[in-house]
């Protein structure tokens, strides 16, 4: 695309061509902005959270459609005479479209991120400002000089190049994180579940997006010139760095594809890890996510998780097991003490039944009592074991007060010797 000669602003009115050239390029506008319009109201009647055109991507269709008439327009007008008015608005809507294309993409990537107002504004500045040179024809003339400055690496890298290249990156690598978000929400649900295909569909999510990114800095290098065989050596080098610096960051990436190749962690399993107890979160490549049950999360290293034991307390079964010690006097009627245990843990309904029902016993005979254990298990082990141990011994406390069966507590006689010491000098 050219400078605009506005000069010609006043020729292009006084002759009906040029009126034909306004006119189509109000017509194409209005009309592409009437057809988003319409397309928006439909997919609202026809709301739907699986819909890809909705929201801020319908933003995107205005610009495009206007972008598309107008080049169209722009091609017949040629046959008869040089557009002005077509000129000018093919710019204005190829800024339109980059702008509101690079939003869409930042929201979808980045939806919840403190700098994304401040990043639309700089986009908008950004490319207006480019527009503006253009219009004024400079863009060409800084373009040229840009070319001009050449970089003293490898063969010699342009200043214009180096910026292309720069931008291309960003583009490509924007569209391939939209792309690879588009394909983990396909095949992933919104709430994560412990079907035993989540973490197969979760492992090809992240080797899709891992291999996306990975052509897509390819494609991107090759796109603007720059020999892909360098990479060799750079490649050489990392190897090197990986088995030096960053062996711990390369064996938890390692060790998160294992992990969910080999489904021994599902979300919401709950798990015990390197001293930390609480439900799996987030599996991630790098890390797990282990909710604990006063609400803080952890971040597992993946690596522990393949070097260290861990207790997967709901791997074959939800139910977890937990036991109350108790201790009673001696002369208790040990029978009516082991039914009152049983009985208490009965009377909270989060403890199971049937073939999993209390089961008290006596451990062993020690200084101050006899000790006994209560043993039940829980239905809903994610939800703690603190206020349900805290129940049972209170409504134990109940049942030994109305029993009078005696709870002891430690007691040491001591006997003091008093020897006299016998005559002397």
């Amino acid at each position: 695309m050219n400078a605009i000669d506005f000069s010609r602003l006043t020729t292009v009115l006084s002759s009906p061509l040029g009126w034909l050239d306004l006119a189509l390029t109000l017509a194409n506008i209005g009309v592409a902005y009437g057809l988003a319009r319409y397309w928006r109201a439909k997919q609202h009647e026809q709301a739907s959270p699986e819909r890809a055109l909705t929201g801020g991507m319908m933003r995107v269709m205005f610009p495009l459609l206007a972008l598309l008439f107008v080049l169209l327009a722009r091609s017949l007008f040629h046959i008869y005479a040089t557009p002005l008015f077509l000129n000018i608005a093919l710019p204005l809507m190829l800024a339109l479209a980059a702008i509101r294309i690079l939003v869409y993409l930042l929201h979808t990537m980045f939806s919840r991120a403190a700098w994304l107002k401040t990043s639309e504004r700089a986009i908008a500045f950004a490319i207006w400002f480019l527009v503006v040179l253009h219009f004024f024809g400079v863009l060409s003339d800084l373009t040229k000089e840009l070319d001009n400055v050449v970089l003293p690496f490898g063969d010699g890298v342009s200043v214009w190049t180096l910026i292309k290249g720069v931008v291309v990156l960003i583009l490509t690598l924007a569209v391939t994180l939209w792309a690879a978000g588009m394909i983990e929400r396909r095949l992933l649900p919104k709430t994560p579940t412990q079907d035993a295909s989540y973490n197969g569909r979760l492992l090809l999510a992240r080797f899709l997006r891992a291999l996306l990114l990975v052509v897509a800095v390819l494609l991107a290098l090759q796109g603007i010139g720059i020999d892909l065989t360098v990479f060799a050596v750079l490649g050489g080098a990392v190897g090197v760095g990986i088995g030096l610096g960053l062996q711990r960051l390369a064996a938890n990436y390692i060790a998160g594809f294992a992990v969910l190749f080999e489904h021994a962690i599902r979300i919401g399993d709950m798990v015990t890890v390197d001293g930390r107890s609480g439900i799996v979160r987030e599996v991630t490549a790098r890390y797990v996510v282990v909710r604990s049950l006063d609400g803080i999360d952890a971040m597992v290293p993946n690596e522990m998780l393949l070097t260290q034991t861990v207790l997967n307390h709901s791997s074959g079964q939800r139910e977890a097991r937990a036991t109350l010690p108790v201790q009673v006097a001696y002369g208790t009627d040990l029978r009516l003490a082991l039914r009152l245990m049983e009985q208490a843990a009965m009377a909270e309904p989060r403890v199971a039944d049937g073939n999993r029902a209390p089961k008290a016993v006596v451990v062993d005979f020690g200084d101050s009592g006899i000790n006994l254990s209560l043993g039940f298990w829980i239905r809903d082990p994610e939800n703690g074991q603190g206020t349900l141990k805290s129940n049972i011994n209170l409504r134990l406390w109940d049942l030994f007060s109305e029993h009078g069966i005696e709870i002891p507590f430690p007691q040491r006689e001591v006997m003091i010797r008093h020897q006299e010491s016998g005559g002397g000098d």
